[in-house]
Parts: structure tokens; C-alpha cells; sequence
């Protein structure tokens, strides 16, 4: 059974495609769901403007999104969190949060727009991506500190020197069993 889209379905197609589908799905799922219509002349055109609609909001959306990204793009914001000594955070830092930190701000971005491919659980500095949509990207910068003000942790000359002499007194000596104990 041939139908025409309403709406965009990511397996199907997009607004105002003529698309074939079983007769089931057609009259069970998609025309009740009023995702698809017959085809007929009357449809075809309330479609058609249905589409230019659509096409004009899409862009209008483009544009505020593009407003949006140019006003965050190349942002630097700081968050402090605590951390032990490798510089490792207890906890993470995730979308939520770095969402937070701009609204603090006065920029307001939805979680689904920040791109990690995993939670921050470490101190440093990141470039964090954010994804607007189509042709649509920007990018901030996240610095993450400990609760002290330190970016990364670093050990002293005297704290590098008793690590050392300290591996070296443990790793030299081989271990001795107590015979008297048997």
C-alpha cells in the first residue's frame, strides 16, 4: 500500500515522500498514529504545505541554534570538584553538570547537545563539543580543579625523593621465610 508521510520516521522516510508499506502497518499503525495519509490530490497538497511549514521552522530553529552555539563557542568555564592526590575526582563531572555551569552564566543549552564520550573523572583541562544539530557545532573549554585551586596534581622534589628511596628499599631486598616457625 503506497502512503505519504506526514512526518519525518527515520525508517521510512521524510514529510511528503510516497512511501510502500504493508497494508497492516499502514491502516494499524502509521494513518491512525497520523504519521501517513492516503495519497490523494487534497492530501498531496495539505502535505506539501505541511512541508514548507516544517522547512520554515526547521531553519527558523537552525537560526536560533546557530545564535546559541556562535554566543558559547570558545567559552572557558572552571569547576572545582574534589579530588585525591593522583587527581583523580571522587565522582564525575557530566553533560548535567556542564550544562549548569553555563546556565550560570546565562547561556542555556539542553543536556543532549554536550558530547562526551565518557564522564570527566579526572582534573585538567578539555575541549568539550557541543552538538546543535546539523551543520551546527561549537565547542568550550572546561577546566577542572581540585578544591585547593590546583589544575593537576604535582608531587614536590622532596615527595619525589622519598617515593624513590622508598621503592628502592622495598624492591632490592628479597624476601626471607622465618625457618624457627615449621
Amino acid at each position: 500500500m503506497k502512503v505519504l508521510l506526514q512526518k519525518n520516521i527515520q525508517s521510512l522516510g521524510k514529510i511528503g515522500d510516497l512511501v510502500e508499506v504493508k497494508s497492516g502497518h499502514a491502516r494499524n499503525y502509521l494513518i491512525p498514529q497520523g504519521l501517513a495519509v492516503q495519497p490523494t490530490a487534497a492530501n498531496v497538497r495539505a502535505v506539501e504545505i505541511a512541508k514548507q511549514r516544517y522547512l520554515e521552522e526547521l531553519a527558523k530553529k537552525r537560526e536560533e541554534l546557530a545564535a546559541k552555539a556562535s554566543v558559547v563557542d570558545g567559552k572557558m568555564i572552571k569547576i572545582e570538584a574534589r579530588a585525591n592526590a593522583e587527581g583523580h575526582l571522587y565522582g564525575s563531572i557530566g553533560a548535567a553538570q556542564i550544562v549548569d555551569l553555563l546556565a550560570e552564566e546565562d547561556i542555556f543549552v539542553e543536556p543532549e547537545f554536550v558530547v562526551l564520550e565518557q564522564p570527566i573523572r579526572e582534573l585538567g583541562q578539555y575541549d568539550i563539543p557541543l552538538d546543535f544539530g546539523p551543520q551546527v557545532k561549537a565547542s568550550i573549554s572546561l577546566s577542572v580543579l581540585s578544591i585547593d585551586g590546583e589544575i593537576a596534581p604535582s608531587l614536590s622534589d622532596e615527595d619525589e625523593e622519598s617515593a624513590s628511596e622508598a621503592s628502592d628499599e622495598s624492591g632490592d631486598q628479597p624476601a626471607v621465610e622465618d625457618e624457627s616457625a615449621e
